[in-house]
């Protein structure tokens, strides 16, 4: 009896605590890469004017960038071009000097 009594006194603490720590190891939050935790309404296909800002300010950046490397290249290019006057240059030169 004694000993039934001690186990019966003893269960209460004993799940208690189980209790407490399976429901801390389960609580983990869970959640995807990018997700802010708030679901948009409509969907996540709907845009608002916050997102449709910032698509377009991305959007601008992207064509900036565009831009610079268009610019580079027609440099490029140009520089490139006179180069290859001055070659031709040289050559008829050249070829005029063997020529006398």
């Amino acid at each position: 009896m004694v000993r039934q009594s001690a186990i019966q006194s003893i269960r209460p603490v004993f799940r208690s605590s189980i209790t407490r720590y399976r429901t801390i190891s389960t609580t983990a939050t869970r959640m995807a890469e990018g997700d802010t935790g708030g679901v948009r309404a409509g969907g996540s296909a709907q845009a608002d004017a916050f997102s449709k800002r910032e698509q377009a300010g991305e959007d601008y950046y992207v064509r900036q960038q565009e831009l610079e490397k268009l610019q580079a290249l027609k440099q490029k290019i140009a520089e490139h071009k006179k180069h290859l006057e001055e070659l031709d240059k040289h050559v008829e030169e050249t070829m005029a000097q063997g020529k006398k």
